[in-house]
Formats: structure tokens, sequence, C-alpha cells
């Protein structure tokens, strides 16, 4: 399953080391997994929980930029 499904980085993730996250749509749900760890544990999720979270990580990442003002 890991090896045929479309990876895409995170665009958050930046050029920081391999610090990063890959994602991938598979039966109707979002795949997460560590750059560093292609064999290692997968979160799932469905997307609209997906969705979600990354709405929650996008609003809290900016509360921290505005603290940094």
């Amino acid at each position: 399953m890991v090896n045929i499904m479309n990876w895409r980085k995170s665009s958050y993730s930046g050029d920081n080391s391999g610090n990063c996250v890959e994602v991938a749509d598979h039966d109707s749900r979002v795949i997460v997994r560590d750059t560093k760890d292609h064999t290692g544990p997968m979160l799932r999720f469905s997307p609209d929980v997906w969705r979600q979270f990354a709405k929650q990580v996008k609003a809290d990442a900016s509360l921290s930029s505005d603290s940094l003002a």
C-alpha cells in the first residue's frame, strides 16, 4: 500500500533538515507519515477531520507569529 501512493511533502515543512511530514490520499482517507521513516507508523484521517486539523494548526501558527511581532 505505501509504495503505490502518491506522497506529497507538506508545504509547511520547508527545508528544515528532514523534519517533515508527507501526505497521500488513499481509500477516502488522508494518510500522513514522517518523511524520514517511510516504513514507520502512519496516521489516517477522514478528509473532514484532516481539514479541521489543518485549519486549527494554521490558526495556532498565526497566533504564535502575532505574539512575535
